[in-house]
């Protein structure tokens, strides 16, 4: 479920050497499956373990995940950075706004995945998102471009070269195409 490097276990240790015996830490997600999610480490003493509370073994310690956050916690990694400009701890969590779809799952969810969890992330840098609104009988995903998107001039380009080339690439014989179905408005809003 989560990886924490041998640094971070190293740097969980050495932190929790100073706490009251028993403490372990916390991973948690705040908001978990909404856009404005947010990962967090604790310190977690043992009066807060909880009964549904998921046990990970490490090095020293115990990370504890509440049963809410645990979907949203899959593929997370913790990694600890030290040098010489000082030190960094980052914890990734790519499904934390949105709980990981099986691979199995139908073709719609896993669309909508791929576009909460990839693609929107990467539109959101020009303040821009995309909504799958419909997947046709032929087999085209049918989106709206939202936010800065809608209106900028660079849209047909980054629906031809960047959304679709992945989508098709992810979705292979699934799906044979993207379409746009915004009504593209130029405005203060749009990115260019």
């Amino acid at each position: 479920m989560i990886a924490i490097s041998e640094s971070a276990q190293g740097h969980f240790a050495k932190l929790l050497a100073d706490q009251p015996e028993g403490t372990h830490i916390r991973v948690f997600v705040i908001n978990p499956g909404t856009a404005t999610a947010e990962c967090g480490v604790s310190y977690c003493p043992p009066d807060a373990v909880e009964a549904d509370d998921i046990q990970l073994e490490f090095t020293g310690f115990k990370a504890m995940v509440d049963e809410k956050s645990a979907p949203f916690l899959e593929d997370a990694e913790i990694d600890y950075v030290a040098d010489q400009l000082g030190s960094q701890l980052t914890l990734k969590a790519p499904n934390a706004k949105m709980r990981k779809v099986a691979d199995d799952a139908p073709l719609l969810e896993r669309l909508d995945y791929v576009i909460q969890a990839e693609i929107n992330p990467q539109l959101a840098s020009h303040g821009g998102h995309i909504v799958l609104t419909e997947l046709t009988d032929d087999g085209v995903a049918v989106i709206q471009f939202g936010g800065g998107c809608n209106g900028c001039s660079m849209v047909d380009v980054t629906l031809k070269d960047g959304i679709e080339t992945q989508l098709l690439e992810r979705f292979a014989g699934e799906i044979t195409g993207v379409r746009d179905a915004t009504e593209h408005e130029h405005g203060d809003h749009s990115y260019q």
